[in-house]
């Protein structure tokens, strides 16, 4: 077993700080799966295939739908799922994983080893365009493939010894390397489904799944349905019997849903109604380790210049934004890895010693490196568009800095909005000058967002690429000490919030509604929401 111990304890202790199990204890659960629930993922997906989605509504569905080698249990802890048992070298660069002869997709075919191989090395393939394939760069070769130096996939470090048995490589030792296994990109999808229909992804009648449940109905940009899957390997103690997930982007109209019974969980609440919310016991606020901010296109002038980047995020007043617009308790970011990640100990938090990088609303910074860039009191500066995707938070929050730059800068800008999916698609393209953004992450460490931005990251969609930056997250990545590895991940933001190829706005919470007869789901400090465990109690229609 080597080092398999002190490695999951470790990983535990991480997972138990950065998982709440917001598990709503109940009495014993009702028999059967007659319980049905709606929840609102807030957009139409872009994708639902686990090696392509990008964005939190994708993944709250997919991991329901979908189970990977380990799973997050009620108390936030990592356990074993498809695979029951696992080894892991003295030296941690070696995992064997032992899969459950048990385990079946949806349409009864076995999952094996060879579905998890075929599935990563899926998600690395320059064919797939994976824009998450850097989260498999851990796996010895993983990076290579992907960019396509080599070309020959067996030399990826993953690699199904027999039906059941997965044995995969790591580039260098991985502590947190079990919390990225929970991960989307690193779930299966079934080999024989996708070989034969590389469109599966897109409808009901093909979607097979291997998790607590399994795909009803798609009614594109209006609902998903999904319903428990019977050949789930733990599928006694899934209670639910269906879940209506809702496309629904405006708040108002969640709210409305919400307080009119049809919908039980809400993700998008109004926060003009927080007031209200609250004092009538309705409104939750948790914890959410993520970052809420703008990017620049850096290809285009004039935001190809370093001192207009700085003049933009300097002119900004977070602290009105937090207190009048979102009003969910958010703290305000003048760096952009948030709160709640632990440093090179575990008394330590990245943030607090990282400290702050700017001052919030410097406005006369701001106007010197305007006019130091060119523009003095804004003159000659060009008319550009910021590009949000629908929502009445993201509108005012637009709204409110749009008129910040005219007032303190002499600067306009043209306001854009587009649904989800139209807006990743250009974001990625660089089609847009100045574009709204937000990051969850994805594993509770600080190269889950800093590495984003490194010259080559399928998510760094600013056109920024510096040697210097991509040198330290190498160094990184490869550094066993975790003193100096933190040290190379402080100075990486450094770099980064000295060149500001992304504005940061404020660090999210978590704002929810959730209907008192919904129990034992779990809401993560990651974003997702996991029901395989969720039940309804009582006859919630009396309630």
């Amino acid at each position: 077993m080597g080092n398999f111990k002190r490695v999951l304890l470790c990983v535990l202790i991480i997972s138990s700080l950065f998982l709440t199990s917001c598990t709503k204890q109940g009495t014993t659960p009702p028999r059967g799966t007659s319980g049905k629930i709606s929840y609102n993922i807030g957009a139409e997906p872009q994708y639902l295939d686990p090696g392509k989605a990008t964005g939190i509504p994708e993944f709250t569905v997919i991991l329901n739908l979908f189970d990977g080698l380990v799973r997050y249990d009620l108390k936030g802890e990592i356990k074993p799922s498809v695979a029951e048992r696992w080894d892991i070298s003295d030296d941690m660069l070696t995992y064997t994983f032992y899969l459950r002869k048990d385990t079946k997709w949806s349409n009864g075919e076995p999952v094996t080893a060879h579905d998890f191989e075929y599935s990563w090395k899926r998600a690395l393939s320059p064919a797939l365009a994976s824009e998450y394939a850097y989260q498999l760069w851990y796996i010895k070769n993983g990076e290579a493939y992907s960019s396509g130096k080599i070309t020959d996939p067996e030399e990826v470090g993953v690699k199904a010894t027999d039906d059941y048995t997965l044995k995969v490589e790591l580039k260098s030792p991985t502590p947190y390397f079990l919390s990225l296994l929970t991960f989307t990109t690193y779930l299966p999808v079934c080999k024989n489904v996708v070989e034969k229909n590389p469109d599966w992804a897109k409808s009901t009648t093909d979607y097979v799944s291997n998790g607590p449940f399994k795909m009803k109905e798609w009614v594109h940009k209006d609902k998903i349905i999904v319903e428990k899957n019977p050949n789930y390997w733990d599928a006694n103690v899934v209670k639910l019997g269906e879940i209506t997930f809702t496309m629904v982007e405006s708040g108002t109209t969640e709210l409305a849903m919400f307080e009119s019974g049809q919908l039980d969980f809400a993700t998008n609440p109004p926060p003009v109604e927080f007031d209200r919310l609250k004092k009538e016991g309705k409104l939750t606020i948790e914890p959410y380790i993520g970052t809420y901010y703008y990017l620049f296109n850096t290809t285009k002038a004039p935001f190809n210049d370093k001192k207009v980047r700085k003049a933009l995020t300097f002119a900004i007043d977070r602290k009105s934004i937090v207190e009048n617009i979102t009003k969910g308790e958010q703290k305000i970011a003048l760096a952009y890895v948030p709160y709640g990640i632990q440093d090179a100990t575990s008394d330590k938090d990245f943030r607090v010693v990282g400290g702050d990088f700017f001052t919030d609303n410097n406005v006369e910074e701001a106007k010197a490196l305007l006019s130091d860039a060119g523009y003095p009191n804004g003159k000659g500066f060009p008319k550009f568009q910021l590009l949000y995707n629908t929502s009445e938070v993201h509108k005012s929050i637009a709204e409110a800095i749009q008129q910040m730059w005219k007032e303190n800068l002499g600067i306009d800008c043209e306001l854009v909005n587009q649904e989800w999916k139209v807006y990743l698609d250009n974001r990625s393209k660089l089609q847009y000058d100045i574009a709204r953004a937000g990051w969850i992450g994805d594993y509770p460490d600080p190269t889950t967002f800093l590495d984003m931005f490194v010259g080559n990251s399928g998510n760094n969609d600013t056109g920024w690429n510096n040697p210097q930056y991509n040198d330290l997250i190498a160094k990184a990545k490869n550094e066993k000490d975790n003193w100096l590895r933190m040290t190379l991940l402080h100075q990486a933001e450094e770099v980064l919030m000295d060149e500001l190829p992304i504005l940061p706005i404020y660090f999210y919470t978590r704002p929810l509604m959730i209907k008192p007869w919904l129990k034992d789901y779990i809401s993560s400090l990651l974003g997702y929401t996991d029901f395989k465990w969720a039940y309804v109690e009582g006859n919630k229609q009396t309630k």
